[in-house]
Formats: C-alpha cells, structure tokens, sequence
C-alpha cells in the first residue's frame, strides 16, 4: 500500500515538470506555471520529486518508480526553510503521504540547522491548515492579498502564515 512504502525523495529536473505540471494543475485553481518551476531550479531553491523506493516496485502499478506521487519546493534561508510548494497527486490524497513529506522536510531542515520550518497557505484550505496543525505549526501571521483568488475580478486571498521551530539538538 501508498501508506507503507517508502518514500523517494529524488532532485526536481526540468525533465520532471510535464509530470510536476499535470499535478499542480489539476490540484490548484492558480497552479505555478512551468516559467515558476524553473525559476525555482535556476535560483537553487530545493525541489524534489517524491516517488516510492524502488525497493517496492511494483511496475504498472502506484508503486511503479516512474510514478511521480509528489513534489516540493523548499527555499532555504539563512535561519529558516520556507515550504514554497507541496503538492500530492489526487489519487494518493488522504494516505498519510504529505505528513510523511513533512516529518522528512523537517528532518532536512534540521540537518542543515535550520531551526524553523516558515509556510504560507491559504485560509480557504482546510485540509492542509488541518494537517499543518496535527504537525505543530502555528499561525504566526497574515500576509494580505498574497494568492491570486479570482482572475477575472482581480481579487485576492490572503495567506495564513504558519512556522515550526525545529529541535536541532536531537
């Protein structure tokens, strides 16, 4: 099952963003473009495509290594990683998957010693507020008209902003 394989965690390349881009599209109403994952390769930022270890291949199936399940786009900072960008495949939501991507993005935030995990979301997505909350992320704040909410109206939503302080003595 989804639930106990494990997860790779391989470097985004430009050759992955047709499979990036037909799961952010049909996951966000204003999904990146291709021009934003590749501006976030160019700058360095850290993306990564999850799949499941090919130790637990099952080709032709969801455990198929060619079978992209996720992806992220972190931004490190000097003190901190900022999630840019996390998304799951439709079909492999409510697994477990993306809190399993959490628990390790802290893991590489906390062997880089960063000691905080900063993320912005939007207060419409309560599933991913939800999670972030099982997790131990606090709202730290609100950045005003940061998501684009309506295209032919030109308004805006906000974003919750939530952090985590990362314990780097373990």
């Amino acid at each position: 099952m989804a639930d106990a394989a494990e997860l790779a965690f391989l470097p985004m390349q430009s050759g992955d963003l047709d499979a990036v881009l037909s799961i952010e599209q049909i996951s966000h109403a204003h999904p990146w473009t291709k021009g934003n994952f590749n501006d976030s390769l160019a700058a360095g930022h850290w993306a990564y495509c999850i799949r499941p270890e090919p130790k637990d291949a099952e080709p032709g199936s969801y455990l198929d290594p060619k079978v992209l399940w996720a992806y992220c786009v972190l931004y490190p900072a000097v003190d901190e990683l900022h999630l840019l960008n996390i998304t799951v495949a439709p079909k492999l939501r409510r697994l477990g998957i993306a809190a399993r991507i959490m628990r390790a993005i802290e893991g590489i935030a906390a062997s880089r010693q960063m000691p905080r995990i900063i993320l912005e979301v939007r207060p419409s997505n309560i599933p991913a507020i939800t999670l972030y909350e099982s997790l131990g992320y606090e709202k730290i704040g609100v950045r005003k008209d940061y998501y684009p909410a309506d295209q032919a109206s030109g308004q805006r939503e906000d974003a919750q902003v939530m952090a985590k302080s990362i314990n780097l003595s373990a």
